[in-house]
């Protein structure tokens, strides 16, 4: 009984622990050098705002979140956002974000890059998280 308590304890701490997120929840990360408010989310993965001061920002969508970070974030699905980005690419010759398959490797691209702006499912460490 006391391991079942010990255990049960343990889980609700560490749910307690992440930096506000919950399941189902998107957060948007940046590298740890750029700062963006979260009224320019959309901006920024829209190509509307594409620096951060002087850094040039690095945006990189995720495969496994995106329809949730689409919808919560822009107000749109997956193919409008796809069609804004075509327009954009033919009429303003700017190219749609990267896109990474998961979590791990959007944190990662973060954390390395200058600029790097990007979207989870969790709230890691290492990074600026946008509130």
């Amino acid at each position: 009984m006391k391991s079942k308590i010990l255990i049960l304890f343990s889980i609700t701490l560490l749910a307690l622990s992440t930096q506000g997120a919950f399941a189902g929840d998107i957060v948007v990360i940046t590298n740890s050098g750029v700062t963006i408010s979260t009224v320019e989310i959309k901006d920024v993965f829209l190509g509307e705002k594409q620096f951060a001061g002087s850094t040039k920002l690095v945006v990189i969508d995720n495969k496994s979140v995106q329809e949730k970070f689409l919808s919560k974030f822009l107000g749109f699905d997956i193919a409008k956002y796809n069609s804004i980005w075509t327009k954009k690419s033919f009429r303003d010759g700017l190219n749609p974000p990267s896109t990474k398959q998961n979590d791990s490797e959007v944190i990662e691209f973060v954390k390395q890059t200058p600029g790097a702006v990007g979207y989870v499912s969790t709230s890691p460490e290492g990074v600026n998280i946008v509130r």
